[in-house]
C-alpha cells in the first residue's frame, strides 16, 4: 500500500504522527489535497481542520489556528502555533471563548484591538466548525 508519512506538531508537542493515504487542509488559496509522491511544497494554512486518511483505513482530525505545510513526496509535516486532536476538542469551552472575543469586538478601542479580536474569532469559528465536522464523521 502507497502511504505518506504525516507529522501534526504545536508549540507545545506532537500531536499526531503516523502513514497516511491522504491528508486534506486548508490551505490559504484553498482546500488541499495531499496523496503520496506529491510535489514538493511549503505553504501557509489557514485555521481549521486536517483531516488524514490513516493506512488502516480509519481517520484522525487535528484543528489546527494557521501555520505552515511542508511537503516532500514521502513526507508532509504541519506546524502551528496551536494544534488539537479532534478528540480533544470542548465545544462548551469553543464557543465560551468565542463570546468572550464577541465581546472585545464590541469594546474595541483601536484598529489594532479590533484586528486582534476579528483574528482571535475566525480562529474560535474555525474551531467550531472543526468540532462539528469532527461530531459528524464520528458518529
Amino acid at each position: 500500500m502507497n502511504t505518506i508519512r504525516v507529522d501534526v506538531v504545536s508549540a507545545e508537542s506532537s500531536i499526531f504522527s503516523g502513514d497516511a493515504r491522504f491528508v486534506a487542509l486548508p490551505g490559504e488559496a484553498g482546500e488541499l489535497g495531499i496523496y503520496p509522491r506529491h510535489t514538493p511544497l511549503i505553504t501557509r494554512i489557514r485555521p481549521g481542520s486536517v483531516r488524514i486518511e490513516l493506512a488502516d483505513g480509519g481517520e484522525e482530525f487535528v484543528f489546527v489556528a494557521g501555520g505552515i505545510l511542508e511537503v516532500q513526496p514521502n513526507h508532509v509535516t504541519v506546524l502551528s502555533d496551536t494544534a488539537i486532536r479532534g478528540k480533544d476538542l470542548d465545544d462548551e469551552k469553543a464557543n465560551q471563548a468565542r463570546a468572550v472575543a464577541e465581546e472585545a469586538l464590541k469594546n474595541a478601542n483601536s484598529e489594532l484591538d479590533l484586528a486582534r479580536a476579528q483574528s482571535e474569532l475566525a480562529v474560535l469559528a474555525a474551531q467550531v466548525a472543526a468540532l462539528r465536522r469532527f461530531r459528524k464523521n464520528n458518529r
